[in-house]
């Protein structure tokens, strides 16, 4: 990271009421001396001042603006930030963007510089960062939920009480490799057994989130499957309450996967529809089966649908080897089935819909609804909300699977050692420049 000054809008860029450039570091409040007739000694933090903007050369007035200081170390960075919010034209901020570049030791942020900064400055750690990213991105009211609860410190609360619990661990046994001629007292040794097992059962059941927080993230995956002609293009349709796919009497019709993404109640849901199923020897078809197969294996939920006038649940037998959990069972084109016809369909447990008049697919949409939510809430303390944090804690596990206190005690401690480092790496708490611009890579420029 470099000493010098940077700024960027912070804004989406184009036509607006209100644009925000933002400029941090240490010779911030040049952009006061230099642009404003304002006093800077006097200037006091968390202010709003209106001023008129000048060009730095002509002296001419590029806007009149409102502007605001935060005095380091009580910024977002933890550096001296100075906000300029102007009327958002494109010539407004070309002008001051172009005057900001001409100014000693500025230039212009990186993307997620801002938060770097704030990361280096220890005003967050790494999950509390990337809490803020998925803040950013939220689309829906759950997404949002959870990326609040990050940036505050959920998980690196957690993660953070385990890595204490390590260290304090560790300086125990530290204790008695600078001491060798000492041995450990049975209650120690019981004691820091018993610390280290209660560790690795809470980290299991983290672990065991079912990709929960994941799915939050990048929405949770329900894969529509059936025989040509059941009408799962119909259905996609009508949840999408838009033509997506194309309906024909051809069977066959559909031979790739499609997506539509829904925002059901609060959670991102990706529906998928999916080739027909039967047997064929058309090639672009049989592909188009196998896309089918491998999406249903990777779903969240797995809708079954099938032609409630024709055919029966057995079809979908092969699909329950595929999909781990319970599947929904659709009965399409109840439309054409007497009141009785649908009874007995629905003991045998399928929920009878008409996907082509809409008739049955708001109960449907709750039944998948209601499921998300049990699977979500039963997980739903602290969640793993990347890949990468499920990487190292998986890693701190198998070192402390490893601890022992049979063998030597240096190569114990190193278990300890490794585990405690596994979690800070998930936080920030060690040398990680190696994943800080994968991280920050990510964020919009003035962010």
């Amino acid at each position: 990271m470099t000493n010098k000054t940077i700024y960027a809008l912070s804004t989406v860029n184009g036509k607006s009421g209100v644009a925000i450039i933002r400029v941090s570091g240490a010779e911030a409040l040049a952009v006061v001396k230099k642009m404003t007739e304002l006093d800077v000694f006097s200037l006091k933090s968390r202010y709003a001042y209106f001023t008129d903007l000048k060009d730095i050369v002509s002296r001419g007035t590029l806007d009149k603006c409102l502007l605001l200081y935060f005095k380091a170390p009580n910024s977002f960075t933890g550096e001296d930030i100075v906000e300029l919010h102007l009327h958002g034209s494109k010539a407004v901020i070309s002008s001051v963007i172009k005057n900001l570049s001409s100014l000693e030791n500025f230039r212009m942020a990186e993307a997620g510089e801002f938060s770097k900064r704030a990361f280096y400055n220890n005003k967050m750690d790494l999950t509390e960062a990337e809490g803020l990213a998925d803040l950013i991105d939220a689309e829906t009211s759950e997404q949002q939920k959870f990326a609040i609860r990050q940036m505050e410190g959920s998980l690196s609360n957690l993660y953070e009480t385990w890595r204490e619990a390590l260290i304090k661990i560790l300086a125990h046994l530290e204790a008695y490799i600078d001491f060798p001629d000492e041995e450990i007292p049975d209650d120690v040794v019981e004691k820091l057994l018993n610390n280290v097992f209660k560790l690795q059962n809470e980290i299991k059941q983290h672990l065991e989130s079912d990709n929960i927080g994941e799915r939050l993230r990048e929405g949770f995956r329900v894969v529509i499957v059936g025989a040509p002609n059941a009408g799962k293009s119909s259905l996609l349709n009508n949840i999408a309450k838009r033509e997506v796919a194309i309906v024909s009497n051809i069977a066959g019709t559909t031979r790739d996967a499609i997506d539509i993404h829904l925002d059901l109640k609060g959670y991102p849901v990706v529906f998928t529809d999916t080739a027909g199923l039967r047997e064929t020897i058309e090639e672009i078809e049989q592909k188009g089966i196998e896309i089918a197969k491998s999406k249903v294996s990777s779903a969240d939920l797995v809708i079954c649908l099938f032609d409630g006038e024709k055919e029966n649940i057995s079809i979908f037998d092969s699909i329950k080897e595929l999909f781990k959990n319970k599947p929904i069972v659709v009965a399409n084109k109840c439309d054409k089935l007497i009141s009785e016809q649908c009874s007995q369909l629905e003991n045998q447990g399928c929920l009878p819909i008409c996907a082509k008049t809409g008739e049955g697919v708001e109960v449907l949409l709750n039944k998948i609804y209601e499921e998300i939510e049990q699977r979500f809430t039963s997980n739903s303390s602290v969640l793993i909300t990347r890949a990468r944090y499920r990487e190292y804690l998986s890693d701190v596990l198998e070192n402390l699977e490893l601890f022992n206190l049979d063998k030597e005690i240096e190569l114990s401690a190193e278990d300890i050692r490794l585990a405690a480092r596994s979690l800070g790496k998930i936080t920030g708490r060690i040398e990680v420049d190696d994943i800080l611009d994968k991280i920050f890579g990510d964020f919009c420029i003035g962010k």
